[in-house]
């Protein structure tokens, strides 16, 4: 590994992007569930109340859940995730095609867990500096042991924990179509909507665009 290089595109990072990093492992919790994220996107459009939420969600089992534990949390990742973004990304994931809802619904997944973003912008960024054609599973470990020096108040993880957000991690990249498939770890060009480019842009998240574009 080139730690110069490493350390190098970290402080860039740091420094472009002023904020108070908080990692969090709900990543694990659940994928990026492109079909579900439509359904509750188009409740969040309709500006249902929590009542009427809970009603469709739960009650009725909307997202076709295996149990009402299931129905509510994995509800509320994916709610926190849309709520990130406003009605403009709501309705590309509702209404758009699925390339257009897959990358609006991993907008909104990016900008609610800084750990992938941030192994967007920072391993997979200097990966494609270097030209490397894939990434290795070494890199997983070696930038979770970084996002101690950018959060000190990380949790420290399980194995099993570690496991299962490298998983999720490398599933949504697959998905977004950054990796070829997640045993391969082949970097593949992601070229973005050109709607969800300029509303990321007009709504200045420069973050998310930036970690989006990271193979273009």
């Amino acid at each position: 590994m080139n730690l110069g290089l490493r350390t190098e595109v970290e402080v860039e990072h740091v420094f472009r992007i002023p904020r108070r990093v908080r990692y969090t492992s709900t990543i694990t919790g659940v994928s990026l569930r492109v079909r579900e994220s439509r359904l509750l996107a188009g409740l969040l459009l309709q500006g249902v109340d929590d009542a009427h939420w809970k009603h469709v969600v739960v009650d009725q089992n909307l997202l076709q859940m295996n149990s009402e534990v299931s129905a509510r949390r994995k509800s509320r990742i994916l709610r926190d995730r849309l709520e990130t973004m406003g009605e403009g990304i709501w309705t590309m994931i509702h209404e758009g095609s699925r390339l257009q809802a897959i990358q609006a619904t991993f907008a909104c997944t990016v900008k609610a867990n800084w750990i992938l973003g941030d192994f967007m912008d920072i391993t997979m960024r200097e990966q494609r500096s270097l030209f490397a054609p894939e990434l290795e599973s070494r890199m997983w470990i070696d930038f979770i042991q970084s996002c101690c020096g950018r959060d000190p108040d990380m949790p420290h993880w399980s194995e099993s924990t570690l496991a299962r957000l490298r998983s999720g991690v490398f599933s949504m990249l697959a998905e977004a179509g950054y990796l070829e498939n997640t045993r391969s770890l082949a970097i593949q060009n992601v070229f973005l909507d050109g709607e969800l480019t300029r509303y990321l842009r007009d709504h200045d998240e420069r973050y998310v665009l930036r970690c989006m574009e990271v193979n273009s």
